[in-house]
């Protein structure tokens, strides 16, 4: 019985496509070496299209392994209402495809012409797989994947050769060449951090190189044996749409990407503009009686990120892909992100403009937060960096900063031209006249070289306790940097003035039994620094 085949529509793969009907289902295809043959659209009876063309492909292969039959016995014969594709042997003619006026109407074609397209295209395919499977084409396919094979070994040893010796020149600590990013006399990167990000991009290239020709060598390889030159072909394809959708894509966008330089670049030169202007108020060019020129740079950092941001959402509609699931994605991660961390992040954003704008303190200053004594080393905006002396850096978030108390030192004399007073408490005896105290005192503080003779210092008695007085002494000092420093040069020098005197410091509760014990008062140093001479015990 021969094999009634329903085709819709076929096609050799350089043969133009043909429309579909709207109904059409999925089409399937019958091939011979993986190449497409002809078209299925719908098929006779029960069968689906993709039933038909497995079938069919597998008898189409056989016949064209079958060497006794010759691609012109392969013909036409009208049996009306078909016009049948079959193998002539001498006088018998066995049926292999049919093909009705129903058929060829879908091609707006008679069904005499469809039929000889068919035949056309099925005696092609026969012709092309015996070509490419004789003995010769095996041998010829082998040698050349052999050649091309010795080719992509030295090129691979060469690579490797080539990567082997980059990574030494850039992790030669000899190689003067790599020294670092300097844009504008700043350093933006150290010669170890460029090299931090030379050695990752070197690896991510020589790999992507690896990957990139290994990909394309296999159409190649493949283009060289018959049984494989189908998805050589494929392969081929795949690549040449990639490359061509890329160029019509690149091509595409390339006025978009026009539109997102020029704003991105009127971005930039406004946050230039914006920066040399707060520059000159800071450096005092220019004035303004409402603005202090400490808001300078951090109102300069939030013009320049209002700019960034508005350059941002006018320069998004233009970026290629904006719309994409890909970036509506991303949007949403960065939103849910935004929305855990933005409590604290308001908080201390808000804290830091406060901070700033209520001229709390600015960089340079001496201050105490918290109970953390040290230099601000930076106000940002989410954070604030003390530098103790120690040299250790403190970072406190604004919020908390906000929140607590916080002394600076450098105010008063910035602000209202006035030292800041240095304080310390002793405690002496009620055997020791108060006067001879205050003097001593007094004393100490003119022989210390860090207090200020800007104003006076004074002695104030703060309590009298049950064993001794309390004797508080205020000094000012000239430079608050060294207000550490001055301290104990103060505290020394009470020592050395209550001792020269032969006055006990009963700090903090000292009791001293008058049974026969010895003074504690420590012996005075003679001229020579030498063997302190010894004190006699103070009198009471």
């Amino acid at each position: 019985m021969p094999l009634l085949v329903a085709l819709l529509a076929t096609q050799l793969l350089v043969a133009a496509p043909l429309t579909r009907a709207a109904d059409a289902p999925s089409p399937a295809f019958i091939k011979l070496d993986g190449r497409r043959v002809l078209e299925i659209r719908v098929a006779a009876g029960a069968q689906t299209p993709a039933q038909l063309a497995r079938v069919a492909s597998q008898r189409l292969a056989e016949l064209a392994a079958n060497d006794s039959i010759q691609p012109d016995q392969i013909v036409l014969q009208e049996d009306p209402p078909y016009t049948t594709i079959g193998v002539m042997r001498g006088e018998i003619f066995e049926p292999r495809l049919s093909v009705d006026d129903r058929n060829a109407a879908r091609f707006q074609l008679s069904r005499q012409q469809l039929a000889q397209r068919y035949l056309e295209q099925i005696r092609a395919a026969i012709v092309r797989h015996r070509q490419t499977h004789r003995r010769l084409d095996w041998l010829r396919g082998s040698s050349l994947a052999l050649l091309a094979l010795g080719f992509y070994i030295l090129w691979l040893r060469g690579q490797i050769a080539l990567n082997r010796r980059l990574e030494r020149w850039i992790n030669d600590p000899a190689n003067h060449r790599i020294r670092g990013l300097q844009v504008g006399g700043n350093q933006w990167l150290t010669a170890d951090q460029e090299r931090s990000l030379l050695d990752p991009l070197r690896r991510i290239v020589h790999g992507a190189l690896l990957l990139l020709v290994s990909y394309l060598s296999i159409p190649l390889f493949l283009g060289l044996f018959p049984p494989t030159q189908a998805l050589s072909e494929t392969l081929r394809r795949q690549i040449t749409g990639l490359v061509v959708s890329g160029a019509l894509a690149v091509s595409r966008a390339i006025p978009d990407l026009i539109s997102v330089a020029v704003i991105l670049g009127l971005a930039v030169l406004l946050m230039r503009a914006s920066n040399a202007w707060f520059r000159s108020v800071e450096k005092g060019n220019l004035r303004l009686s409402w603005f202090y020129p400490e808001w300078s740079r951090p109102t300069a950092r939030l013009v320049g990120i209002g700019i960034l941001l508005f350059g941002v959402v006018a320069a998004y509609p233009y970026i290629p892909g904006a719309n994409s699931k890909a970036f509506q994605g991303a949007g949403l991660f960065v939103g849910v992100l935004a929305a855990l961390g933005s409590s604290a992040v308001a908080a201390n954003l808000i804290g830091g403009l406060m901070l700033t704008y209520t001229r709390a303190y600015q960089e340079g200053d001496r201050v105490s937060i918290n109970g953390t004594v040290g230099i601000v080393h930076d106000s940002a905006l989410l954070v604030t960096r003390l530098r103790t002396p120690r040299n250790e850096v403190v970072s406190i978030p604004n919020a908390t900063v906000l929140g607590a108390s916080i002394i600076n030192y450098s105010l008063a004399r910035r602000e209202i031209a006035q030292p800041v007073v240095i304080a310390t408490t002793v405690t002496i005896g009620y055997d020791v006249p108060w006067r001879q105290v205050h003097r001593l005192m007094l004393d100490a503080a003119g022989a210390t070289a860090g207090i200020s003779q800007e104003l006076p210092p004074f002695v104030l008695q703060t309590s009298l306790n049950d064993f001794h007085i309390s004797y508080e002494l205020s000094a000012y000092v000239v430079d608050v940097d060294t207000y550490r420093s001055t301290l104990s040069d103060l505290l020394g020098a009470i020592q050395d003035q209550f001792a020269g005197a032969g006055v006990e410091i009963l700090s903090p509760g000292y009791h001293a039994m008058r049974n026969g014990n010895g003074s504690t008062v420590p012996p005075w140093p003679s001229k020579s620094f030498g063997t302190p001479t010894p004190t006699p015990p103070a009198a009471g």
